[in-house]
Order: C-alpha cells, then structure tokens, then sequence
C-alpha cells in the first residue's frame, strides 16, 4: 500500500500556548510539526529539522519575522515561508511577500484556511523541485546528443 508523503511544518511564534495548542491542531489534521520559540531557533534548526513549510509569526523578541525570512531565503531559497501574525502591516505583508514569502495570514487565521495554505505551499515547492529536475535531465539530454553528433 502506497503510503502519502507527510508534510513537515515548522512553527516559529514565541507565544508557547498558542503554539503548542496550533501544533496540536496541526498534527489533527496529518501534519508533522515542530515548533521553536524565536527567530534564532529557527535559523539553527532549519538543517536538523529539514521542514518543508514554515510557519512564522513577525513580532518575536530577537530576531524580527522578517529578519528570520529574509536569513532563510539566503540559505534556503527553495523554503516556502508562511507569515502568520496579530501584528503586520499592509508594509510588512509587501515585505514579506518581496522576500520571498508564501503567504501572510493574519491571527486568528481559519485552522483550515492554514493547512490549505501549507499543503498549496508544500506542493508549489515539490513541483518546482520536479521542474529542476526535468530541465537538468533535459540539458543532460542535449549534452549527450551534442557528444553523439560530433562522435558521428
């Protein structure tokens, strides 16, 4: 029996009881979920933790959530980030999405809007990675029918 991939969520918010309690949420409807406190946690546990999504709140003490996506884009392009927050502006949410940024949602975000939006973040990132992997075959392809030609 084929079993489905399971996506794996990395939530960054340092209210603990909000993120425990989505996380709880998260997991109910099959995610994998980790969770970290602060911007710094983030960072050092994206290599350890390898999520597929994250899911990042913009105040936190520390490093500011825009800090935190604009540092995981410079190492993780391919990192599809969620901002979910009380406290971002219509300039936060421009921002963001400048970055790189997947989506920005507001609290209280609709629990089922929020999977929605990591499962279309999941598979937009899976595709692109399908894609690379079709135009490296392909330019590989095109090397080896060059080599071939000049060997003719």
């Amino acid at each position: 029996m084929k079993r489905k991939k399971e996506i794996k969520v990395l939530l960054v918010d340092d209210e603990e009881a909000f993120v425990n309690t989505l996380a709880q949420r998260l997991r109910m409807r099959e995610l994998l979920v980790d969770t970290v406190y602060d911007g710094e946690q983030a960072l050092s546990s994206l290599q350890e933790k390898n999520p597929d999504v994250i899911v990042l709140d913009l105040k936190m003490p520390g490093l500011h959530g825009l800090d935190v996506l604009r540092e995981i884009k410079k190492k993780h392009a391919d990192m599809q980030v969620i901002i979910l927050t009380g406290h971002g502006s219509d300039k936060d949410e421009e921002e963001a999405k400048r970055l790189g940024g997947f989506d920005f949602l507001k609290k209280p975000a609709d629990i089922d809007l929020l999977v929605a939006k990591i499962r279309e973040a999941y598979w937009e990132k899976v595709e692109r990675a399908m894609m690379a992997v079709t135009f490296a075959e392909e330019g590989m392809l095109d090397t080896a029918r060059k080599i071939i030609r000049k060997e003719e």
